[in-house]
């Protein structure tokens, strides 16, 4: 008889995991995270690529929460989520799949 689950948090982890796999956001995650804020503007010359394009990848960051926006005046500043972040690495994600798969053979 097959265990039922809940597919809520496979549904979460495949919007982060998606959203980090891809090289661009990779490297737009570590310049966030290296120095801990930064304007669009300042990331946009950081990474050369034009400030819509990079948009369009904040946007996928946001939406997966992997980083944060804080908006002053007409400028928007971006961090890197720490909290989000760890979460991903978490025993509860690994928990997802250890119990069930070290049963199996």
């Amino acid at each position: 008889m097959e265990q039922t689950y809940k597919k809520e948090p496979f549904a979460l982890y495949e919007k982060k995991f998606k959203a980090l796999a891809d090289q661009k956001r990779l490297e737009i995650l570590h310049l966030i995270c290296r120095r801990q804020t930064v304007c669009v503007g300042d990331l946009s010359e950081m990474i050369d690529m034009p400030q819509s394009k990079l948009s369009y990848h904040l946007k996928i960051l946001l939406d997966a929460e992997l980083i944060l926006k804080e908006t002053k005046g007409t400028w928007s500043y971006y961090s890197f989520n720490k909290k989000e972040m760890n979460q991903l690495l978490s025993e509860e994600l690994c928990g997802l799949f250890t119990s069930r798969c070290s049963e199996e053979k």
